[in-house]
């Protein structure tokens, strides 16, 4: 009979044995730090990822701007009507509103301080094998930063419109017995 010693050994040759399998790959090049790991080159991980407006093929840049925008223009909202200093007021959501255009016009700010430093075309990664080549020059981030405004200030205005009239919600809540 072996021994527990002599039994990890003869393991040592089985390729179905998991501990002799490989989990992190390196992807190119193993200089350059992008490994391909069981979470990131997962099938679910990059349809996920392919999914997100950032990756999606198809989309002009514009487009692409405009729905991230939308989006970080909704959501940033509800932390400011939360927790700005004037909550408990009738001007709360407006503050709100208010905050998160300036934020939306901040970080528009720095997508086209981006785009006029010349930024390197997108990088090939495991996750996303065919980055969008549109966001290789300037032009394409300054049409990012423009469909990202607007898209940002249209996000703010729905949600200041939903948090404003959130009592409305609340009638019609009772008025259906829900």
């Amino acid at each position: 009979m072996a021994t527990f010693v002599e039994k990890i050994e003869q393991s040592n040759d089985n390729p179905r044995d998991p501990r002799n399998r490989e989990v992190v790959f390196a992807a190119d090049s193993p200089f350059n730090g992008n490994l391909a790991t069981p979470i990131n080159s997962s099938p679910l991980a990059k349809a996920f990822i392919n999914s997100l407006p950032a990756y999606r093929p198809g989309l002009t840049p514009l487009r692409r701007g405009l729905e991230v925008g939308i989006v970080h223009g909704y959501w940033l909202v509800g932390p400011f009507f939360k927790f700005n200093p004037f909550r408990f007021t009738d001007y709360g959501s407006l503050v709100a509103l208010i905050s998160t255009i300036s934020l939306i016009l901040i970080s528009t700010l720095a997508i086209s301080l981006y785009a006029g430093s010349n930024p390197p075309p997108p990088a090939a990664t495991i996750t996303t094998p065919n980055p969008p080549i549109a966001l290789a020059n300037a032009e394409g981030w300054n049409k990012y930063a423009t469909g990202f405004l607007i898209g940002g200030v249209g996000g703010a205005i729905v949600a200041f419109a939903i948090v404003a009239n959130i009592d409305v919600f609340g009638n019609f809540r009772n008025l259906f017995g829900l």
